[in-house]
């Protein structure tokens, strides 16, 4: 892809919905994908990052930061720049909280399938890792009630949700602070941690403080942080994406840097709750899972979703072991006449290849119900 698309965005009844072309450039990648998201408040410069993140100068659309330009949710897929075989899907979100669109539900819809559909995810905001930061990432206190590990969970049960949610990374943009507590000097990572630490106490204020911060240390167990300084003078910051990286601070650049081979270097394949791998197949086909169950008004379900997905690979599997075999025994039909024995051990030839090419799409097919069906279709 040599330009982002339009993955996720709104139908005419306001309702989110999966846009087809994208679903078409998914259908075509059969290697693993990494997928890193972005989320945030808009006009936090999100955009950005996601460019540099794709080697691009621009590419995602950049805010002026007077609006938010990112409506739903956009893809770009390219070849992995360190994992051969592999695809790195970026999804770039709408920005979280604009006072404009005034829509706390589509906001923790998007942040939700971010959260879903991400290997990576990652955060960003303005400013410094204070209570106010904290509070703006209410999403996260939400996602209990949004996602189900399993149909039949308890909405208070959160013990599972640690094995299939992404990595997390907060990224500070505009940081202003020295990376110091009582005058020592401190990493990134353990700023967050900071942050992130727990008042004692029972009392309602306290409850409300500590939440956010219980959540993200529960839900994302892998996080790590960044710290970026303005990139550029005030003025300059509507013109970013055209200006070279002289006009740039260097240290808003090295972090830049740092950032970019972080997520590269550690950011996982996309797997299901059973650890299957997702390819960009199988991406296309969870997206229009979740985006419908959404929709629908209904609570996405991991558990569902492995299942739907075994249905429809096992199936499609299905499909492709018989055309393998029939279009093997129409080739074998321009040799004819042919001995029984000739004919015999082509059709165990065919058979096997057909078998071979089920079995790299299948998953989950514990009862052998679908390679029972190729061996009588």
């Amino acid at each position: 892809m040599d330009k982002p698309v339009c993955l996720i965005n709104t139908d005419s009844d306001g309702k989110l919905c999966v846009q087809p072309a994208a679903l078409q450039v998914l259908q075509q990648i059969q290697q693993p994908v990494v997928v890193v998201a972005m989320v945030g408040l808009y006009r936090t410069g999100k955009s950005y990052l996601m460019n540099r993140l794709a080697g691009k100068q621009t590419g995602f659309a950049l805010s002026s930061r007077n609006e938010s330009r990112t409506r739903g949710i956009w893809m770009w897929c390219m070849p992995h720049p360190i994992k051969a075989g592999t695809t790195l899907v970026l999804l770039d979100t709408e920005g979280l909280g604009d006072v404009e669109k005034g829509d706390s539900k589509r906001d923790t819809n998007i942040f939700c399938l971010a959260v879903l559909l991400s290997s990576t995810l990652v955060y960003n905001s303005c400013g410094v890792l204070d209570n106010r930061a904290m509070e703006e990432l209410q999403y996260v206190t939400e996602l209990i009630e949004h996602i189900k590990v399993k149909p039949d969970e308890d909405a208070e049960d959160c013990t599972e949700f640690v094995k299939f949610f992404p990595r997390f990374i907060w990224s500070v943009r505009d940081f202003t602070l020295e990376l110091k507590i009582e005058g020592q000097d401190i990493t990134e990572d353990e700023y967050l941690e900071f942050a992130l630490k727990l008042k004692h106490g029972t009392s309602k204020r306290v409850m409300e403080y500590n939440l956010p911060r219980e959540c993200i240390q529960k839900f994302f167990p892998s996080r790590s942080c960044f710290t970026f300084q303005l990139p550029t003078t005030p003025e300059k910051m509507s013109i970013l994406e055209s200006l070279s990286p002289a006009d740039l601070s260097p240290e808003f650049l090295e972090v830049t840097k740092r950032f970019c081979k972080f997520v590269f270097d550690k950011s996982e394949v996309k797997r299901l709750k059973d650890g299957h791998t997702v390819t960009g197949r199988v991406l296309g086909n969870l997206t229009k899972m979740y985006v419908d169950t959404i929709s629908s008004g209904a609570v996405p379900c991991l558990e569902n979703a492995v299942t739907a997905m075994a249905q429809i690979e096992n199936e499609a599997g299905t499909v492709e072991g018989l055309e393998v075999y029939q279009s093997g025994m129409e080739k074998l039909k321009s040799s004819f006449p042919l001995g029984l024995t000739q004919v015999s051990l082509e059709h165990q030839r065919l058979s096997s290849m057909a078998t071979q090419a089920f079995m790299a799409r299948s998953f989950k097919d514990t009862d052998g119900k679908h390679l029972r069906a190729l061996e009588v279709g």
